[in-house]
C-alpha cells in the first residue's frame, strides 16, 4: 500500500493525528474492498439524484460519474493504489476521485453518510451474490437428479439410528438431499425479498436536510422498496443473519451429505466409489485414498455456524443507531458466502462422477431384516392387532438371528410356528422389490412415486 497525504478526509475536529496502531486496528479496507463495485454504483446513483435535486449541475453529475467509472476501470484493471490510512473502500473511492477532479469530488457526500452509505453497498453485494449461489444449489439438485435417474432400479437399505431399517430406492434417497436443498433455495430467495429495501438518504441516523428523490435513487439501483425509518436503516443487519442463518442450514444438508458420502465409500460400506480427482491420499499410507472433500465440507459447516453466532453476538447489545461494531458483519458474511458457494461448487462437480457400486447395495437390502415391517404389516391385513403382530415379527426376527438365518429362508411351516395367520402367500412379500413397491402413497419410494417425483424435478430445474 503507497501513502497518500496522512490528513483524514474527517479529521476538521482533531488536534492529533490517529495513532499508527488505531489505523491498524480499525481499517477494514483490506477485506471491504470487494465492496468497490457497489460503492461507485451506489455513488453514481446518489449522484444523479443530487443533480435532479439541483444540488449538483448537469455538468458536475456527469464529471463525477465520469470520475468514479475510471476508478471502477482501474480497480478492476488492477491499477488501482489502496492506501491503508483510507480506513475503508468508502473512503479511497473519495480520495482517489478528488485527485482526478478535484474539490468537485468533495461534494459527492453530500446529503449521505458512510452509515447509509456502507448499508447499502452491503445489501447490493448480497442482492448480487445471492442469485449466484441458487444457480450452484440448482447444478447441485441436477446433479443429484441425475444420479437418482440412471439408477433408479437399485434398492439400498434405508436406516434410522444408522441400523439397516427399510429397503428404498437409491433414488429415493438422493432425491431426499433434493428436497432439503429446494428448501435452502426458498430460504436464500426469501431472504433476498427482505434485504431488497434502500437504505440511502438516511443519512448518519436522523436522515438529510437535501430534497432527494429516494425512490428515484431505489429505482437507479434496481431496489423494489426504501426504508421506512432512518434510525433503522443504518443499524438494520437482520439480512446479514438471516442469510448467514440459511446459509448455515445449508451446510448442515451439505454436512449430513458429506457424512454418508464417507461412510458410504468407505471398505466397511462400498456403496460408492468417490472420483479419484476429489480425493487424496496418504503421505505415509500408499493404499489410501481419503474422502478430504466431503472431510473439508463437514468441516467448514462449523466455521458457517461460527459466523453466524460472530453476528449475532456483535448485534446483540449494540444501542440505535449506528457503532462502529457493525465493521464486523462484513468479514462474517464475506466467509460464510465463500465457504458455503464453493462447497455447493464442488459438490455439484463432485456428484456427477460419483460411481455407485449397485452389487454391495443389493447384497445390503436382502440381510439385516429389513422385511420384518412387512411381516408386521401383512399379520394385520390378516386381523391381527399391530402391537400384537410387532411383538410376533420382534420374537421370529429374534429367533432367525440366534440361528444365523434370514426371514427369507423361513418356510410356510415355520412361519405358521409363531403364527396361524400365515399362509403360503407370506413368500411373496419377502423381497425388497415387493416391499418398496406397496409404498406407493405420495412421497413414498414405490418406484412410480420416485419416477412421478424425477419427472417434475427434471422439469422444474430446467426451467
Amino acid at each position: 500500500m503507497g501513502s497518500p497525504s496522512s490528513k483524514k478526509l474527517w479529521s476538521g475536529r482533531f488536534n492529533e493525528r490517529t495513532h499508527h496502531l488505531v489505523e491498524q486496528f480499525t481499517v477494514s479496507l483490506p477485506f471491504d474492498r470487494r465492496l468497490y463495485p457497489y460503492d461507485i454504483q451506489g455513488s453514481i446513483a446518489h449522484s444523479r439524484t443530487l443533480e435532479r435535486a439541483k444540488v449538483f449541475t448537469k455538468k458536475e453529475c456527469s464529471i463525477i460519474i465520469r470520475g468514479l467509472e475510471q476508478i471502477r476501470t482501474e480497480i478492476d484493471q488492477g491499477q488501482f493504489v489502496f492506501h491503508e490510512e483510507d480506513e475503508d473502500i468508502h473512503m479511497s473511492i473519495e480520495r482517489r476521485l478528488t485527485t482526478l477532479i478535484g474539490p468537485l469530488g468533495g461534494k459527492l457526500h453530500t446529503g449521505r453518510s458512510r452509515n447509509d452509505q456502507v448499508a447499502l453497498d452491503l445489501r447490493l453485494y448480497v442482492k448480487d451474490a445471492l442469485p449466484q449461489l441458487t444457480k450452484e444449489i440448482t447444478n447441485l439438485q441436477q446433479a443429484l437428479v441425475m444420479q437418482a435417474r440412471k439408477h433408479l432400479p437399485i434398492i439400498m437399505p434405508g436406516y434410522t439410528h444408522l441400523q439397516r431399517a427399510q429397503p428404498v430406492l437409491l433414488a429415493h434417497h438422493f432425491l431426499a438431499y433434493v428436497e432439503m436443498l429446494e428448501r435452502d433455495h426458498n430460504r436464500l430467495n426469501d431472504a433476498l425479498k427482505r434485504l431488497d429495501v434502500m437504505p440511502l438518504g438516511s443519512g448518519a441516523l436522523a436522515g438529510t436536510n437535501y430534497p432527494v428523490d429516494r425512490r428515484l435513487t431505489a429505482k437507479l439501483l434496481g431496489f423494489s422498496q426504501i426504508t421506512a425509518n432512518s434510525l433503522d436503516a443504518v443499524s438494520d443487519r437482520d439480512f446479514v443473519v438471516e442469510v448467514l442463518s440459511a446459509l448455515s442450514i445449508l451446510m448442515v444438508h451439505l454436512s449430513r451429505l458429506s457424512e454418508e458420502l464417507i461412510l458410504w465409500s468407505s471398505q466397511e460400506f462400498q456403496f460408492i466409489e468417490l472420483p479419484d480427482s476429489f480425493c487424496t491420499g496418504s503421505s505415509m499410507m500408499p493404499q489410501k485414498k481419503n474422502p478430504d472433500v466431503a472431510e473439508l465440507v463437514r468441516g467448514k459447516t462449523g466455521r458457517v455456524f461460527g459466523d453466524l453466532q460472530a453476528t449475532l453476538t456483535m448485534l446483540k447489545g449494540l444501542p440505535l443507531s449506528y457503532n462502529r461494531d457493525l465493521q464486523e458483519d462484513k468479514e462474517p458474511l464475506f466467509d460464510g458466502l465463500d465457504t458455503v458457494s464453493a462447497s455447493v461448487r464442488i459438490y455439484g462437480e463432485l456428484m456427477k462422477r460419483l460411481t455407485v457400486r449397485p452389487d454391495a447395495l443389493s447384497t445390503a437390502a436382502r440381510t439385516g431384516g429389513l422385511l420384518a415391517t412387512e411381516l408386521a404389516d401383512y399379520l394385520v391385513r390378516k386381523g391381527v392387532p399391530f402391537r400384537e403382530s410387532h411383538a410376533i415379527v420382534g420374537q421370529l426376527v429374534g429367533d432367525c438371528l440366534r440361528q444365523k438365518k434370514d426371514l427369507n429362508q423361513l418356510t410356510v411351516q415355520e412361519f405358521q410356528k409363531y403364527a396361524p395367520h400365515f399362509g403360503p402367500d407370506v413368500l411373496t412379500i419377502l423381497t425388497p422389490e415387493s416391499a418398496i413397491a406397496r409404498k406407493a402413497q405420495t412421497g413414498g419410494t414405490a418406484r412410480k412415486q420416485v419416477l412421478k417425483q424425477l419427472n417434475a424435478l427434471e422439469k422444474r430445474l430446467a426451467r
